[in-house]
């Protein structure tokens, strides 16, 4: 019988139900369980399976180039940003009302590891998102001009919950790769959320994209319902003070878990 029920689940493909066949009906057996818990039992094994892969899934096409999270983030030596704010923003609460999140600040920050951690945190939380380095993507939807897969891509972007575009500063760019970004966020504005990080201000974007009523419309859109972090602090990429630094054993102990483990950066 247990022969005919893994061949049926194998079939089905319902490999959550396959994986836990055996010790479910086993515990069964020794405490007399009802039909209907064991049931219940292999259905919550195949949900939990489906939940993993669906989450795998969500990770691997976010392209997430780290494993930040917002829990190792070094807030400690960030003062120039505000924790209670960020873990505000652990909410997600802005993804329900569509609103954008731009960081500002120099290099080495932690705006990309902010805003990695949040993306993360929304896809363990259901949500589809991608991240993207700005010059990166801009160059592949220029690419896809030559074959005109543009419109596609774009709906792509525009079907994620959260997109993080980050790095977004002095950029090589073409006519078309500036009216490619005004569209996508033309399109994203008020529908879906973008997370932006940017070493630039504001009034800086206007060297970049080189078309003031361009970026005025685009200023217009990002700025408006969203959420501007600027990071004024140092870089997380600077040595400490040799004075403040652990003791022998401490440093061999960091050594060994900062090959595992890339600090939180830009």
């Amino acid at each position: 019988m247990r022969e005919q029920i893994q061949s049926l689940l194998d079939q089905l493909r319902l490999r959550g139900m396959g994986v836990h066949l055996d010790d479910i009906l086993d515990n069964a057996e020794r405490t007399g369980s009802s039909t209907n818990d064991v049931l219940i039992e292999l259905l919550e094994a195949e949900y939990r399976h489906q939940q993993e892969r669906l989450l795998t899934g969500r990770l691997k096409r976010a392209k997430l180039p780290w494993p930040w999270t917002l829990d190792t983030f070094p807030f400690k030596d960030q003062p120039g940003i505000n924790k209670p704010q960020i873990m505000g923003l652990a909410k997600l609460d802005f993804i329900e009302r569509n609103e954008n999140i731009i960081f500002i600040g120099k290099t080495g920050t932690g705006k990309s590891g902010i805003a990695m951690s949040l993306l993360r945190l929304t896809l363990l939380n259901g949500y589809r998102g991608c991240f993207y380095n700005a010059q990166d993507m801009l160059d592949e939807l220029y690419a896809s001009l030559a074959d005109k897969s543009t419109s596609r891509q774009l709906k792509t972007l525009l079907n994620y919950d959260v997109i993080v575009i980050d790095e977004l500063g002095y950029l090589t760019l073409t006519p078309e790769q500036i009216n490619i970004f005004f569209k996508l966020i033309d399109m994203r504005y008020q529908k879906k959320t973008t997370i932006i990080t940017t070493n630039l201000d504001f009034e800086s974007w206007y060297e970049v994209f080189r078309n003031k009523e361009l970026v005025d419309a685009m200023l217009d859109r990002l700025q408006h319902n969203c959420i501007t972090i600027r990071i004024d602090g140092p870089s997380l990429r600077t040595p400490k003070d040799p004075e403040e630094e652990p003791s022998k054993n401490q440093k061999n102990k960091q050594t060994s878990t900062s090959n595992k483990e890339k600090p939180h950066e830009s």
